[in-house]
């Protein structure tokens, strides 16, 4: 039966809730002041900072007086547990392992990208070699009618060549969810939408209204309101991206440093299949 990592915290709280710290004279503190003793293990102040610090940001918000209980009351009960453990397994001393060495590389990975820095230089010249041959793609703006047969479509046509309004016949006779919109689908780009719908809409001249299109929508009569070759973004309606780019791609290249610098040996492992990755039984307790 599979257990919640979180329930024993869980329980914790729900008992500090019962039994709320009662505010004292505090003592000088340290991160080795003892909290409790379990079989003569002791549990130290530091041990519940750390803990706090592995929480989710919704449970560090809970109030300190909740924390504080919760969180000795947990390490209580898993000191008390492990000292009921006789011999930790191979499995438990490879988890343990993992999780040492993860916490420490995400520590270490913590302070490498706190030590980043990017300035507008960084930022300039990352926007020019992105931006430096920009090449823009031609937009168009349309609006459509959209019916369930080319009869209806034809008819509405036939409506339109006798000056109806587009707008208001969309509004009156499109299915479509843009019909409260007087049919306008707005702006869009090459590979928005549907091919047959997209290649009659590219090929029209800015006014005019199309013949029927059939798609797996229904019928659609298509007018071409407005077509635009758009400009570059300005800088600074891309520097939040460019800068998380820039602070992820520097961020990769630290860590790869630090892989290329360490001694790594590896064996051939040809012989070696990988589904055995599933083989519990080679680190059971």
């Amino acid at each position: 039966m599979a257990y919640s990592r979180t329930l024993l915290l869980g329980a914790a709280l729900g008992f500090s809730l019962a039994m709320p710290v009662v505010a004292q004279d505090a003592p000088d503190v340290t991160a080795d002041t003892v909290l409790a003793t379990v079989n003569g293990d002791a549990i130290t102040l530091g041990h519940v900072i750390a803990m706090r610090e592995m929480l989710e940001d919704q449970q560090k918000a809970l109030p300190a007086e909740v924390l504080f209980e919760g969180l000795l009351e947990r390490l209580i009960q898993q000191r008390a547990v492990v000292a009921a453990v006789d011999e930790i397994g191979k499995g438990t001393e490879l988890a343990i392992e993992n999780e040492r060495s993860a916490l420490i590389a995400n520590r270490k990975v913590m302070q490498l990208a706190e030590a980043i820095t990017i300035d507008d230089t960084d930022l300039q010249a990352a926007y020019d070699a992105k931006y430096a041959e920009f090449e823009p793609i031609k937009e168009f703006n349309a609006s459509h009618i959209l019916v369930a047969t080319e009869d209806d479509a034809n008819a509405v046509i036939e409506e339109l060549e006798g000056g109806a309004d587009f707008a208001e016949l969309a509004a009156e006779k499109s299915t479509g969810p843009s019909a409260g919109n007087g049919g306008s689908l707005g702006w869009f780009a090459p590979g928005t939408m549907v091919p047959a719908f997209e290649e009659v809409a590219m090929a029209m001249d800015v006014g005019a209204v199309s013949e029927p299109v059939e798609t797996q929508f229904g019928w659609h009569v298509i007018k071409l309101n407005e077509t635009r070759l758009p400009e570059a973004p300005a800088l600074d309606d891309v520097r939040a991206d460019l800068q998380q780019a820039l602070w992820e791609t520097r961020l990769r290249e630290e860590v790869e440093a630090l892989v290329n610098d360490a001694e790594i040996d590896r064996p051939d492992l040809s012989g070696i299949d990988p589904a055995v990755i599933g083989d519990t039984s080679l680190v059971e307790d």
